[in-house]
C-alpha cells in the first residue's frame, strides 16, 4: 500500500494532462520481491537450513514483525521529510514504562502495552511539538532527545533494576514469545507456523495504510511534507500535524519495544540499540521520499524482510558480526543503488513518452 501526493497536472485546451506513469518495472516493490525471491533461492541453495521452520522461518518472521514497525515508526514522520533518530530510545523508553508497570504494578499484558504506548506517544508529541514551534530541523531536536534519553534509561534502569532487566513478566509473555498459531489445533486442522506476534505487526501496518490513504489527518500530513507553505496556506493547520506525525512515530517506536521485549523475554536497557539504521532502510527501499510527500507502507514491510532475509542468510553462512554489518551494509547500497538507477531510467522513459 502506498501513497503519494503529487501536484496538480497542467490544463491545456484538450483538458488536463496526466503526468507520466512509472513503468511496472521501475515499481520499487516489484524490485523488492524480486530481490527478495532471488536471495531466499541463494541462501537456500547455499545452506539447505535457510527453509528450517524451527530453526530459521519462524524467528524469521519474529525479526520482520519488529522490524516492519520500526520501518513504520519512521515513515510516520518521513511524511513530513522529517527524521526521527530517538526511535530507538523512544522504544526503549517505553519498554522501561511496561516493564516497571509489569514488574511494581502487576498489570495485565494489554495495559502495560497501553501505558508503554502512551509514554511513546507522548515522547514523540514532545519531539514534535518542539520542532513545529521553534522550526528546529528535526534531526537536532531528536538527536538532543537521543542523548537525553539515553542517559534518562541508564539512570532508570540502575535505580529500579540494578542496570538489569525487569524480573517480573505478566501472564502470556512467554506464550506470546515461544508460541505460534500452529500449536493451537482444532481436531485435525491446526494453523500456520506464525509466531503470535506477526498480527501484531500486520494490525499496525493496515492501520497506518488506512491513516495515510483514506483520513484527511493522514492527507494533511502528506500535504504538510510536499509542501508545507502551500498547505498552510491551504487552510491545513501544519504545526499540528507535525506534532501529531510524530506522536504517531512514538507511538509505533513503543509497539516495536514490546515486541522487541516480546522476543527477547525481557524487558531491558538494550532495548532499541539497534533499531536506528533499519528504521530508515526499510521505508527507504520501500520507496519512501526522504522529502516528505509520499509514503509506502507495503514498501516498508518488504524493506524491512529484505534486510532480515539478508541478515538471517549472513548469519547462516557463519559470517563474523563485522563481516556481517561490511556485507549487509554493501548489499543494501548496492540494492538502493540499482533502485534508484531503475527509477531515474524509467522516469526519463516517461518524460519522452
Amino acid at each position: 500500500m502506498s501513497t503519494r501526493t503529487a501536484t496538480p497536472p497542467e490544463i491545456s485546451p484538450a483538458g488536463p494532462r496526466r503526468p507520466p506513469r512509472i513503468p511496472l518495472w521501475a515499481n520499487p516493490r516489484l524490485g523488492l520481491v524480486v530481490l527478495l525471491v532471488g536471495l531466499v533461492a541463494l541462501f537456500t541453495t547455499i545452506r539447505p537450513a535457510f527453509l528450517d521452520t524451527g530453526l530459521t522461518l519462524v524467528p524469521l518472521q519474529s525479526d520482520i514483525s519488529v522490524y516492519a514497525v520500526v520501518g513504520l515508526a519512521q515513515l510516520a514522520v518521513l511524511s513530513l521529510g522529517h527524521m526521527n533518530v530517538a526511535v530507538g530510545r523512544m522504544a526503549a523508553m517505553s519498554a522501561f514504562a511496561m516493564g516497571l508497570a509489569y514488574d511494581r504494578l502487576a498489570v495485565p499484558l494489554p495495559v502495560g502495552l497501553v501505558i508503554g504506548l502512551a509514554v511513546g506517544t507522548l515522547l514523540g508529541a514532545l519531539a514534535g511539538l518542539i520542532i513545529s514551534r521553534t522550526g528546529v530541523n528535526s534531526f537536532v531536536v531528536t538527536l538532543a532527545m537521543d542523548f537525553a534519553l539515553v542517559g534518562l534509561i541508564t539512570i532508570l534502569y540502575t535505580r529500579f533494576t540494578d542496570g538489569v532487566a525487569f524480573s517480573g513478566q505478566p501472564a502470556g509473555m512467554t506464550v506470546l514469545r515461544n508460541d505460534t498459531f500452529a500449536d493451537y489445533c482444532v481436531g485435525e486442522v491446526c494453523g500456520p507456523r506464525v509466531p503470535l506476534i506477526v498480527p501484531l505487526a500486520l494490525a499496525a501496518a493496515l492501520a497506518v495504510g488506512l491513516l495515510f490513504r483514506y483520513t484527511r489527518l493522514g492527507r494533511e500530513i502528506l500535504m504538510t511534507g510536499s509542501n508545507e507553505k502551500a498547505a498552510e496556506l491551504s487552510g491545513i493547520p501544519t504545526k499540528n500535524r507535525v506534532v501529531q506525525a510524530h506522536a504517531l512515530s512514538g507511538l509505533l517506536a513503543g509497539l516495536a519495544g514490546f515486541l522487541l521485549a516480546a522476543n527477547n523475554g525481557a524487558f531491558s536497557a538494550g532495548i532499541g540499540d539497534q533499531f536506528l539504521l533499519p528504521s530508515f532502510l526499510g521505508p527507504v527501499l520501500g520507496g519512501t521520499l526522504l522529502a516528505g510527500g509520499a509514503v509506502s507502507i507495503l514498501g516498508t514491510v518488504l524493506g524491512a524482510t529484505l534486510t532480515q532475509v539478508i541478515y538471517k542468510g549472513l548469519n547462516l553462512l557463519q559470517f563474523q558480526l563485522d563481516e556481517l554489518k561490511l556485507y549487509i551494509g554493501l548489499v543494501l547500497l548496492v540494492a538502493l543503488s540499482l533502485d534508484r538507477v531503475r527509477h531515474v531510467v524509467a522516469e526519463r522513459r516517461g518524460a519522452r513518452a
